[in-house]
């Protein structure tokens, strides 16, 4: 493990809190500054962490970091590399990106005033892992060049390019109805096959870089000795429907679930009424 020495310009980065555990990390993970993540074992917890520039963790440069997205994924990326490697030999509960402390000690007092959220935590999510279900609609649209250069269109009349156009947007709202559709269906069932269900915002195209406009977002908390069964009921439960694509990540250690108990049941409703409205 990474030696944790104390330096005046740098700052410890936290990236989870597990119980403390005596097996090594797989060979080749590495924290933000290149080295194996060090452990801080306080009072029956332990916290994985990485020594980090102070000039880029302190609070005024961390903000604008946080705007450059290119910064934002590298750290990102490596943050969860870490994460996945303490869950192969523990159950890390993860802590928010760019969490960091002054100093060791800041680290123990981020363990004691946590610690009310970290051991029920811990026991709740022991021996499970997170999948997570996306349902996305994907419309077709006309390329601008076909809807200016057609020599069909050209001579089209007025009125028969406005039916063109209603008749493309009775299809996008067809399929974005099968897609809210599935997307309910769907979470209820896994729901039903899983611990706990989370229902997350729909993401954004435009910096997700996925085709098609997100509809459900959900993640799902399910044991380990039960994960072959939920992937397989997801396949048999998807029909192929013609413009909703649906993906399957995972596993995840549980990022979604380590801040408490939720079952999403009661955001069931809300599928893709945001995302539809973002429109």
């Amino acid at each position: 493990m990474n030696d944790i020495r104390e330096h005046e310009d740098e700052l410890l980065y936290v990236y989870a809190v597990t119980r403390p555990f005596a097996t090594a990390l797989p060979d080749g993970v590495h924290g933000l500054d290149g080295k194996p993540p060090g452990l801080i074992e306080h009072r029956g917890l332990c916290a994985a962490v990485s020594r980090v520039p102070a000039e880029d963790f302190n609070a005024v440069p961390l903000r604008a970091h946080l705007e450059d997205l290119d910064w934002l994924g590298r750290t990102a990326r490596t943050h969860e590399a870490v994460i996945a490697a303490l869950a192969t030999v523990t159950c890390p509960v993860p802590l928010r990106l760019a969490t960091v402390c002054r100093d060791e000690n800041g680290v123990r007092r981020l363990l004691d005033s946590g610690r009310a959220r970290f051991v029920p935590a811990i026991e709740r999510l022991d021996g499970r892992i997170e999948w997570g279900v996306k349902v996305y609609a994907q419309a077709e649209r006309p390329s601008p060049s076909r809807e200016l250069n057609a020599p069909e269109l050209k001579a089209a009349t007025g009125r028969d390019y406005l039916r063109r156009r209603l008749g493309e947007r009775q299809s996008r709202d067809e399929i974005w109805r099968r897609a809210g559709a599935l997307s309910r269906a769907l979470h209820a069932e896994l729901c039903d096959r899983a611990e706990a269900g989370r229902l997350h915002r729909p993401q954004n195209a435009r910096l997700s870089g996925e085709p098609g406009e997100n509809v459900l977002n959900a993640a799902y908390l399910v044991p380990l000795d039960r994960s072959e069964d939920f992937v397989a009921a997801i396949r048999d439960f998807i029909p192929h429907i013609e413009g909703v694509r649906v993906e399957l990540t995972g596993p995840w250690a549980p990022y979604s679930f380590a801040g408490g108990p939720d079952d999403g049941r009661g955001q069931e409703s809300q599928v893709g009424r945001e995302s539809r409205e973002e429109r």
